[in-house]
């Protein structure tokens, strides 16, 4: 019998993999926020979903997905990052999808799966493969 444990590489693979796949759906999410619907807009579209403070809610969260999705893939302040897009993406479970059902285009699935890979990556960290653990060892020379 094989030892169940996974090998540091592995892991780190892994998670780097995690990170950029997350981070990039996030950058796109942002981008797609900021630069095509604009904050303004953004803003009232939040306001009028019923989000509450939906006028300073909508840009934060624009400016959350596209910078806090630079930070995964960069593996840059990793932890601090993922929790903030998981506070994102429960906002958009509870908030905007959950009335809708389960299931895409409208359900909370899509959302409720970046909840839980943000929340992995804020438990788990970066990985070796990352800005923050080269800052580490940086640090420590």
């Amino acid at each position: 019998m094989t030892n169940p444990t996974i090998s540091p590489a592995r892991l780190n693979a892994g998670l780097t993999i995690l990170r950029l796949i997350v981070g990039s759906i996030f950058i796109v999410h942002g981008a797609q926020k900021l630069f095509t619907i604009g904050l303004g807009n953004i803003g009232g579209m939040m306001a009028q979903s019923g989000i509450p403070m939906g006028e300073v809610v909508g840009p934060l969260v624009a400016l959350t997905e596209f910078v806090g999705g630079i930070a995964l893939v960069l593996g840059l302040f990793t932890r601090l990052s993922a929790l903030g897009l998981a506070l994102v993406m429960a906002g958009a479970v509870f908030l905007v999808h959950f009335p809708a059902g389960f299931f895409n285009p409208k359900g909370f699935e899509f959302p409720l799966a970046l909840l839980g890979a943000t929340i992995a990556i804020a438990l788990m960290g970066p990985g070796n493969i990352s800005m923050d653990r080269a800052m580490k060892v940086r640090s420590e020379k």
